[in-house]
């Protein structure tokens, strides 16, 4: 199998985090992040996840039902940027993010720099010691260039004494393929 980013997100997604943790997939999309994240966590832990199309609320209810999963999930009709509406608390294992479009859906509804930078913030609010961000950035199309840039620049100047940012790029791809980054909250 070849290796690209996704499989390079699930695998750190896997290496933090556990059954009973609190997790949140900040852009539910079609529900694969919800779904995967719903199992790592078993029945003793919990999922948020947000997104701002109904399609997508769907899409993921059906995905989980037919994966015969019913309980700790709270599918959210909201942007990310608002995730403080909804959790108070720094005991957050993980935050997923993957930037864009709903695949399979309208192009012109995507993600955009300066709510998603938000949401980077914030979710590295709620996030305890130790808790990881994964940041998957699709780059190319309207936004996803000016998009790219500034979640680099941000992730760039946060405090080193209190984050890691591990950058992963593709160099010999075509077509500006996606980038991953991971981030490590030291203390």
């Amino acid at each position: 199998m070849k290796i690209n980013t996704t499989t390079l997100a699930k695998d750190f997604i896997k290496e933090n985090v556990k059954n009973g943790d609190i997790v949140i997939d900040a852009t539910m999309g079609r529900g694969n992040d919800t779904l995967f994240l719903r199992q790592l966590v078993g029945d003793s832990g919990f999922v948020y996840a947000f997104d701002i199309q109904e399609e997508a609320i769907k899409a993921t209810e059906n995905r989980l039902i037919e994966n015969n999963i019913y309980s700790n999930v709270s599918l959210i009709l909201d942007g990310h940027q608002n995730i403080d509406n909804y959790i108070k608390e720094d005991n957050i294992s993980c935050v997923v993010f993957n930037f864009g479009y709903l695949p399979r859906a309208n192009h012109n509804i995507a993600t955009k720099p300066d709510t998603s930078i938000t949401a980077i913030q914030k979710s590295l609010q709620v996030l305890k010691v130790k808790g990881v961000v994964s940041l998957c950035v699709y780059q190319g199309g309207d936004t996803g260039f000016e998009e790219k840039e500034a979640i680099l620049n941000f992730v760039k100047n946060l405090d080193y004494n209190k984050y890691t940012v591990i950058v992963s790029d593709f160099f010999n791809r075509p077509n500006y393929p996606p980038i991953h980054i991971k981030i490590i909250k030291e203390i």
